[in-house]
């Protein structure tokens, strides 16, 4: 059964850009509100997508990463290593 939730002082400013949104999509902003409603709740948690990820095995390791970045940035100048 769909439920109501009710957003009480939302600042002019905020309220204007979900407008500005909604206008753009060619909906209104209730409507909008509830398609990111939907797209959140899908969402997995930081929390839970950390758990997941932590699961997954992997040969790469930290030094990999940080050897990969050094050679797409370049080194950090107080880099000692």
């Amino acid at each position: 059964m769909p439920k109501t939730i009710q957003i009480r002082d939302l600042d002019d400013e905020v309220y204007l850009a979900l407008g500005r949104r909604a206008a753009d999509a060619g909906v209104t902003i209730p409507e909008l509100l509830r398609q990111e409603a939907e797209r959140l709740a899908a969402r997995p948690t930081v929390a839970e997508w950390l758990e997941r990820t932590r699961r997954r095995p992997s040969a790469i390791t930290a030094a990999d990463v940080r050897r990969a970045l050094d050679e797409h940035r370049g080194r950090w100048p107080d880099d000692r290593r």
